[in-house]
Order: structure tokens, then C-alpha cells, then sequence
């Protein structure tokens, strides 16, 4: 029974991606793994085999490790609701909102989480591959460390340390930071790995020999950029989209303060009939065919926001003329006449005017909702699944249905005149006839059939490839343990 842990040097290194190609790497070997991330911080999350919610990277390296997501996967999850605060999830279940100061002295508490999450998955696996989070040299973040350094020395496993070429000072970032690590934490680093290289190696061999020769570690091996490859995000919004058509469909997202789960729609944006657009703050919606309002940590001020960028006035000008509007989740509560919040779990206590869009009102109260679910578009009666992370109760004659359920209930609505469509259905998009079919809705007539899952997968197999093409599996195998 083996620890293997991934840091890196910056966010966004790579460390989520090198831990999913690492799991399906070990995953062709006949090896039991699992993925682990002892505190994630992120706002896109999945629905768990055992009723939990953890991030969505952690659910993807799971898929790699051909196993279902578990919530021991990722025993700390942070959901910021604020700059300065957030929602604590432990074991898979909101415990409330913390500021940052008050999780510090938490810590303790979340670091027994997450051993006994360890522990666990020790026990069922020969293998657990971990990411860490952020960078181990955050020096003001080091005192009680929970998510790198401070796990490594408890459980004392040893450490890849990966760093991005592709942002440049790619050997500044692995010595620095291996010069601000404690002598015991520096002897954990077992080598480097260094992601997203283009170009001729030779031109970088000069730099590597002379990276081992500074610090005594060996450089594992280093990955290339992949072109057209696709890994769900853990929380940046990825916006490489490839030339579309000049005929495609017509899709925005606003992007609100808070928005979760907006992995919702990369099946969108990987679409290669649909033009797919994020628009942030201070930009106004251009034409569209379809504007969906994504999901939310924070949905009353994420409204008020909303409202502040004008997109209200945008959405009833494009309702006008003939345009569609669908909302997810938060965006689902944004259509409908009120959100209430008597106990100030988004902020402060209050109610909030909704869009008016949908006859409903929406309260939020303590408990989420947290499932996984199947069923049946109102859209072509076509089969849909996905998955509800939600705190609210929504109620109202406006709710007719958009998806019936196969545990009995309906979920939804649509409205008279067929426009406005909302849902609390996370990854609605991800199978391709409930695609196809709210495509169609949305105005494209002839819709080439993509299969997200099939995608997702291609590239796991992608990733495992480049382990085993680019480095020392040998010295893999020996830090696996295999």
C-alpha cells in the first residue's frame, strides 16, 4: 500500500492533470488506485456514489481510475462565496460558512477529515495518487498546512513536483520553490516533471542537466503541449473554442461573480456547430441564439450583479426578438418571481426579485440537494441525466416539468411559448441526444451527434500515453511502488 503525491510549483501547473494521467497509466498496469485531494478549493463540484459532493477534478481522476467518485476522494472542499469567505464541505457535506481566519483555526479539525479519508482509501487500494493544492511555497499558508506539504510529512509519502513551461521562468519556479521548503520537506521532492513544452527537447537538455545538477533531483520527464485536448477545469473558465462554422448556433453565458459548475458546458463549447461565449463584467451581450444563465454559490447577489451589468435589459430585448434563454441550477432561481433567503446562507438575510420569467418562487434553506438523476427531456421526450447540488426549494405553477425524473418527480419548467427553459440539471448537455435535442430547441435544425463522454475518455487515454511516452516509467513504477 502506496502514497504518491503531485504539487506544483504555481496553480494551474498541472498537478490535476499529470494525478489523472498517472491513474489511468497505473489503471492499464492491473493496479488498484485512487485519486485523492486532501482540501480543494473550487466551485465546480460533482455528485458522489455515496450522496456527497466533491470537486470535479477529483470526479474525472476517478473516471481515470475506473472507479465511481467517492466522496473520501476529496475530504475538504472550499466553495468561496466571498473574497474573504466560504462554504466548508467535510465528507462530502456542507458543515456552513467560514471566514478565512476562523477555517485557519479549523484546520485541525479538517486535517483528522482528511487522514481518515487517507486511511480509508488505503485500506481498498493498493495506490492513492495525490494533488496537492496551489503551491507548497506559500509561505503565509504553511502553519497548519493541510492541502501539501503538511499532509506529505504526516502521512510521509514522497512528492513530484511539476511546473509550467508554457507560462515561462519554468527553472525559476522549481528551485525557488524548492528553496523555500524545510530540509525535510525538500528531501520529499523525489523529482520534476515539467508541463506543456513546445518545441525541440535538445534545445532544452542544456537546462535540465543543469536543473539536476543545482538541486540533486531528476528531472521524471517532460509532457508537451497537447493541441485539442480537453480535461475538465477544477475552476478557471477555459475558453479555447476551434474555428466554427459561420452558420453555427449562437450561445452566451454571462459569467457572474459566483459562478459553479460552469464545466456544464464544455460539451458546448467542444461543439463544433456551436460558437460559444463568455461574457464578463462590463461587456454587453451581443446577438444570440441562446442565452443560458449558469449555476451560483452566491444567487441573490450574483442577480443584483447581473442587473448592475444591464444583462436583464439584454435578456428581455433578445426574448423579444425570438431568442431562447435556459437556466441551470442558480440560473434556474434567477428566472423565476423571488428568492428568499431567511437564513442568510448566501449573505445577508432578505428576499430578492427574480426575473419574472417562470411563475415560481424559490426559498433557500439549510439541507442541499445532492443527487444523481435520470430522466426524460419535456424537449422530444429524449432521455437526459446529470446531477443536483442545490440548497433550494423551488415551488410555483411554473414549474410544468422541463425533465421528469425516473424517481418520480419533475423538475423545471419550460414556458407557454416555448422560450425560456429552466432546470436544476448540472451536465444536461453531456449526453448527446438530450444535446441534440435542446440544440434543435435552441434554433439549429441539423445537429451532428457529439459524445461528450467519448471525448472526456479519448483524452484521459491521451494523458496516459504521454506518461508513458515522456517519462521515466521506470522511476514511476519505483515511486508507485509497483
Amino acid at each position: 500500500m502506496t502514497t504518491l503525491m503531485v504539487q506544483g510549483t504555481t496553480s494551474d501547473a498541472g498537478k490535476s492533470t499529470l494525478v489523472t494521467a498517472l491513474c489511468r497509466w497505473v489503471r492499464r498496469q492491473g493496479v488498484s488506485v485512487a485519486p485523492f485531494k486532501p482540501q480543494n478549493m473550487a466551485l465546480n463540484s460533482a455528485v458522489t456514489s455515496d450522496g456527497g459532493e466533491i470537486g470535479r477534478a477529483q470526479a474525472v481522476q476517478a473516471q481515470a481510475a475506473g472507479l465511481a467518485p467517492h466522496t473520501d476522494m476529496n475530504p475538504v472542499l472550499l466553495k468561496p462565496n466571498s473574497d474573504m469567505g466560504a462554504q466548508v464541505i467535510i465528507h462530502g457535506r456542507a458543515i456552513g460558512n467560514m471566514q478565512a481566519l476562523t477555517y485557519h483555526g479549523y484546520k485541525p479539525v479538517a486535517m483528522a477529515a482528511v487522514l481518515e479519508s487517507h486511511a480509508r482509501l488505503l485500506a481498498r487500494h493498493q495506490l492513492v495518487l495525490v494533488e496537492g493544492a496551489g503551491s507548497p511555497a506559500e509561505i503565509n499558508l504553511r502553519a497548519g498546512d493541510i492541502a501539501n506539504m503538511g499532509f506529505a510529512e504526516a502521512v510521509d509519502c514522497p512528492v513530484i513536483l511539476i511546473a509550467d513551461i508554457d507560462k515561462g521562468g519554468v527553472f525559476a519556479h522549481l528551485v525557488g520553490t524548492l528553496e523555500l521548503l524545510s530540509p525535510s520537506e525538500q528531501a520529499r521532492i523525489r523529482g520534476f516533471v515539467i508541463n506543456r513544452f513546445r518545441g525541440d527537447i535538445a534545445l532544452l537538455k542544456p537546462g535540465l542537466d543543469w536543473l539536476q545538477q543545482r538541486t540533486g533531483k531528476p528531472v521524471l520527464g517532460v509532457l508537451p503541449y497537447l493541441m485539442d485536448f480537453h480535461l475538465e477545469a477544477e475552476d478557471a473558465i477555459d475558453t479555447r473554442q476551434q474555428a466554427k462554422d459561420a452558420q453555427a448556433l449562437r450561445v452566451v453565458v454571462p459569467v457572474l461573480p459566483r459562478i459553479s459548475n460552469h464545466t456544464d458546458f464544455d460539451p458546448l463549447r467542444l461543439h463544433p456547430q456551436v460558437q460559444l461565449t463568455f461574457v464578463g463584467p462590463g461587456q454587453a451581450i451581443p446577438p444570440s441564439d441562446l442565452i443560458i444563465l449558469p449555476g451560483s454559490k452566491s444567487v441573490r447577489a450574483d442577480l443584483a450583479r447581473l442587473r448592475e451589468q444591464g444583462w436583464d435589459a439584454a435578456i428581455t430585448r433578445h426574448l423579444r426578438y425570438g431568442g431562447k434563454v435556459l437556466g441551470i441550477c442558480g440560473g434556474l432561481q434567477m428566472l423565476g418571481r423571488q428568492i428568499h433567503d431567511p437564513h442568510g446562507l448566501e449573505g445577508a438575510a432578505g428576499s430578492s426579485e427574480g426575473l419574472g420569467l417562470l411563475d415560481f418562487e424559490t426559498l433557500l434553506e439549510p439541507e442541499k440537494q445532492l443527487r444523481n438523476v435520470r430522466g426524460r427531456l419535456c424537449l422530444e421526450q429524449t432521455d437526459v441525466s446529470g446531477y443536483e447540488i442545490h440548497a433550494g426549494v423551488s415551488r410555483g405553477p411554473g414549474l410544468n416539468g422541463a425533465v421528469h425524473l425516473d424517481d418520480g418527480r419533475s423538475d423545471g419548467g419550460l414556458s407557454a411559448d416555448g422560450q425560456v427553459l429552466g432546470t436544476y440539471l448540472h451536465g444536461l448537455f453531456e449526453q448527446p441526444s438530450a444535446l441534440a435535442a435542446l440544440l434543435r430547441w435552441a434554433g439549429l435544425h441539423e445537429v451532428q451527434t457529439v459524445d461528450y463522454q467519448a471525448l472526456r475518455e479519448r483524452d484521459i487515454e491521451r494523458l496516459a500515453d504521454q506518461v508513458e511516452l515522456h517519462l521515466d516509467t521506470e522511476k514511476l513504477r519505483a515511486l508507485c511502488g509497483l
